[in-house]
């Protein structure tokens, strides 16, 4: 059986890595030039019934284990005049301990032969052959066979139209990335080991401290359909007028090109009729808002499909349907709750609503400015 997985992100991955420790060869093709054409993003923290029993029963549970790092998990909650809500120190306790995304990446391709995945394969077009097989075409000339292919290609997915014609749509939020505060810099001791949230009008500024020591910073907030298209870097000051000092520090002392992003979803629950030959996992089958449980269940779907192909190689259309529907169903209800979840982030009330959701008041000293 010739397998091919488009996307090289966790749950492309995770599935490869899967399928290889049951000598099942499948090849990654990925957009991307290389491993280090595009910056991976931030943290990713690892929850135990998903990311991390993906790392562990794919044979890379102490690998992950040193990459994790438990004094990630503490956090700290400001309203935007700077009044300290929260401030956790977990010391472990909680269980869901930070990873960087890059380095997540190098250990699983690390698992893999060299040659399982080929960078620089953007995919152009899918042909169906006689017998049930496609034949997939990639923008740099290439084309190759396959019998099963796996969408495994993120929120615009070119595998998706081959399943349904739902597209993704606004979720009516917005995602600004400042880039990096460097490590040692003043302005980023507000954050502390972990991650921040300074929460107020319908706005949230995060960071987030990174292995190296550096912070990302990002302002999430409520936005109008098209609004990607129509941001302007100069509007990001005028977003923070009135907040506290500590905060607008923070922000301004990020450097980095500025991106911005609408964030956008499918709709919660969608389905397909399950085809033989072909499927999806991660953002591809259920884009959800970016609240912690995206990723980790992306990596959960490529741990289940490889298991569940490794469980019934003889009959993988059966594998594949009996996956989909157990998928489905487990991440629906994570879907819906990550809705609601993002929702209450970016409420009116949001630094008092999630101070309730913790229930760990304390006070940073030198953070409440004015």
């Amino acid at each position: 059986m010739r397998i091919a997985i488009i996307g090289a992100g966790p749950a492309g991955l995770v599935l490869a890595r899967v399928l290889h420790r049951h000598g099942i060869p499948a090849t990654v093709h990925e957009a991307d030039a290389s491993p280090a054409a595009r910056a991976q993003g931030g943290c990713l923290d690892l929850h135990p019934e998903s990311g991390q029993r993906a790392m562990y029963e794919a044979g890379l549970g102490a690998d992950f284990e040193t990459i994790a790092r438990a004094e990630g998990e503490d956090h700290r909650i400001l309203d935007h005049r700077g009044t300290v809500l929260v401030d956790h120190e977990s010391a472990g306790a909680d269980q869901r301990p930070e990873v960087d995304r890059a380095d997540l990446r190098r250990v699983l391709l690390g698992s893999l032969p060299e040659d399982a995945v080929v960078w620089g394969r953007r995919l152009c077009g899918v042909d169906e052959r006689v017998g049930g097989s496609r034949r997939l075409r990639f923008a740099d000339g290439t084309s190759v066979e396959c019998d099963l292919l796996v969408g495994a290609d993120g929120a615009f997915s070119r595998v998706r139209p081959l399943l349904t014609d739902v597209r993704p749509a606004s979720a009516g939020s917005g995602w600004i990335d400042l880039g990096v505060v460097a490590p040692g810099h003043p302005a980023a001791d507000v954050v502390g080991r972990g991650s921040f949230w300074a929460m107020g009008e319908e706005r949230v500024v995060g960071g987030q401290r990174r292995a190296g020591g550096e912070v990302g910073v990002s302002i999430s907030l409520r936005v109008a359909p098209g609004w990607g298209a129509r941001f302007d870097v100069a509007d990001v000051p005028g977003l923070l007028r009135g907040w506290a000092p500590v905060v607008r520090g923070l922000v301004e002392a990020a450097k980095g090109p500025v991106v911005a992003r609408e964030l956008m979803v499918t709709p919660v629950g969608m389905t397909w009729p399950s085809t033989p030959g072909v499927t999806l996992v991660g953002d591809a089958a259920h884009l959800m808002p970016p609240v912690g449980e995206g990723a980790n269940q992306a990596m959960l779907d490529g741990l289940e499909l490889g298991l569940a192909i490794a469980t019934n190689p003889d009959d993988p259309a059966a594998a594949v349907a009996a996956f989909e529907a157990e998928m489905i169903a487990r991440t629906t209800p994570i879907a819906e709750e990550s809705a609601r979840m993002q929702a209450m982030v970016l409420a009116a009330t949001a630094a008092q609503d999630m101070a309730r959701f913790f229930s760990r008041p304390a006070a940073v000293p030198g953070s409440s400015g004015s």
